[in-house]
This record gives structure tokens, C-alpha cells and sequence, in this order.
């Protein structure tokens, strides 16, 4: 069953309590939590406290990515903010297994994040640890971006390299997600899909859900 993320980085920073509640009552299954430090990536977001403020006023699973430098410094601080979910990046960390283990000791669920360039077969000694694998179809950092086409077939063999192991992780895909490419993407065996401009940015939360949901049953 597909699931939307819906990507808090698009949402409006000056009230984003309110972002969360609305996009949950517009059906939201996640909300996707981008973690930039200014050092992984150009940018820089938010970090624990924001997360943590949010928490009470929120049932949705807290898919929290993070987008830092070495993230096995932090993941007690994210953990006691009310993340569900870690996802780290391959390129971010030096002892990949180690950080997993620790998240997975936090009590929360573990996800590996791959950018564009990075082929999927580095997560194979890893790939049975892992709740998740995020498929990143743009370069992270930035909100607004263009899906990289090439990230489709990245996709189907990461599923592919999934089901050879028997693994029920979930196989998310990041960036310049919309209605118009998201069958594509659930085809080639991702789901759950994180939107942020593509819901964030439309006038109505709802009906870009719905319309998310419905562009993966054709």
C-alpha cells in the first residue's frame, strides 16, 4: 500500500504547526522531516527542538531524514524528539552498520538514504538491517527540484535486491514528486513517496494527496 510523506521543508516556516495538523487532516500517512546541518548539504533547516515542538500535536509517523555530516553524533537528541524513523545517508556516515545498530537500540525503526550517484548494490551487506531505503531522485539540499529520470531505474533494482532477501523494508523516493510521476515510481517499486512542493505548494493539501494516491491505481 502506498504511503505519502508529505515533506514539511516546503510547508511555511512561520507556522508550522499548523502546516502539520492541516496536511494530517488531509490524509497524510507520514510526514517527512528534512534535517539539513550546512555541511552535508548547502543548507541548513531545523533540527530537535523544532521536531520535538511539533510531536504533541501530531499522530503521524515522524519520518525524520537527516541530512548531516557523521548523524551517529545526534541520534539520541532526534530520538527523544519524537522521531519514529532515522534515516541516514550512506555518504554521511564511516561506520554505516555501527550507526544502525544504534538507532535500532533507540527503539526506532532505521533507514539509509542514497544519493543520485550512489548505486544501490552499497547497501547490500546492510540491506537486511534496514526498515527503509531512501531513493533520493533529486541532488538533496534543496526543495523545488526536478526528478532525475535515471532515479527509476535505481528504484526497480533496489526492489529487485529487496525481494531477492525476502525484506518487507518500505522503499521510499524523494524528490520532484508529483501526481504526473508518481505511477512511474510506485511501478518501479517504491512505496512510499515524499512530496513536498507537491503538496506544500498546491492549494489544496487534500486533493494532492488524493491525487498522489490515485495517479499510483492506474
Amino acid at each position: 500500500m502506498i504511503k505519502i510523506a508529505p515533506s514539511l521543508l516546503a510547508a511555511d516556516m512561520g507556522d508550522l504547526r499548523r502546516a502539520v495538523a492541516q496536511v494530517e487532516a488531509a490524509g497524510a500517512d507520514y510526514l517527512h522531516l528534512d534535517v539539513m546541518d550546512g555541511a552535508f548539504v548547502p543548507n541548513i533547516s531545523y533540527g530537535p527542538a523544532v521536531i520535538k515542538a511539533l510531536r504533541p500535536n501530531s499522530q503521524l509517523f515522524f519520518d525524520v531524514h537527516l541530512m548531516v555530516e557523521e548523524p551517529g553524533r545526534f541520534l539520541s537528541d532526534y530520538a527523544a524528539a519524537g522521531a519514529d524513523l532515522l534515516t541516514v545517508h550512506f555518504e554521511a556516515c564511516r561506520h554505516l552498520h555501527r550507526v544502525v545498530q544504534q538507532i535500532k537500540a533507540l527503539g526506532l525503526k532505521a533507514g539509509v538514504a542514497l544519493n543520485p550517484a550512489t548505486p544501490p548494490e552499497v547497501l547490500q551487506d546492510i540491506l537486511p538491517e534496514l526498515d527503509l531505503v531512501l531513493i533520493m531522485s533529486v541532488n538533496p539540499g534543496f526543495g523545488g527540484q526536478s526528478f532525475i529520470p535515471a532515479a527509476l531505474g535505481k528504484i526497480a533494482r533496489t526492489a529487485a535486491m529487496l525481494r531477492q532477501i525476502g525484506s518487507q523494508a518500505d522503499l521510499e523516493v524523494d524528490g520532484g514528486i508529483y501526481a504526473a510521476n508518481a505511477g512511474p515510481v510506485m511501478q518501479a517499486g517504491a512505496n512510499v513517496l515524499v512530496s513536498g512542493t507537491g503538496v506544500f505548494g498546491q492549494p489544496d493539501w487534500a486533493a494532492a494527496i488524493a491525487g498522489l494516491r490515485s495517479a499510483t491505481e492506474k
